[in-house]
């Protein structure tokens, strides 16, 4: 039974690289049954669902799989991404427990920088801007101009 959910599991992860999220939501279900507790499953099941444009069907996955482990990065960063505009504390939040799970994740830090600017706390979001360009310095092209120097180490 557990070689059957790793199957189903890695079906349904090349049925997304495939762009076909529907065939792999079905894998990804298909696991659920066998497994109810497969974070990776759930957290699977909410980049489908995001996918093909269902938010609250993706909210109610990456809440299952961050219910099984809450401090697991992707399901943290991919729930923050949905929050981002209508929620921006809660997208906060979720990105500084992802930083706290994962420090050298550049991406959390770009989007807390991002946040942060639009919320006009400026010193945050330089800060989490260098945090960024520090890990992966082909980040700094998506750093708003206002911050690239900051972003630079300057």
């Amino acid at each position: 039974m557990h070689q059957d959910a790793n199957s189903l599991l890695q079906t349904g992860i090349l049925q997304d690289k495939n762009h076909d999220p529907k065939a792999a939501a079905r894998s990804y279900a298909a696991v659920l049954k066998l497994q109810p507790q497969n974070k990776y499953a759930w957290f699977d099941l909410g980049v489908a669902a995001q996918e093909v444009g269902d938010t609250a069907d993706a909210h109610r996955a990456y809440e299952r799989a961050l219910t099984i482990d809450p401090a697991f990065p992707p399901a943290l960063f991919n729930e923050a991404l949905l929050v981002q505009w209508s929620k921006p504390d809660q997208a906060v939040a979720l990105l500084e427990r992802a930083a706290a799970a994962n420090s050298r994740e550049p991406t959390t830090h770009l989007h807390l920088g991002e946040i942060w600017a639009r919320k006009d706390h400026e010193r945050k979001a330089a800060a989490e801007f260098r945090r960024a360009v520090a890990i992966d310095p082909s980040l700094l092209a998506q750093v708003p101009e206002k911050f690239k120097d900051s972003a630079r180490g300057h």
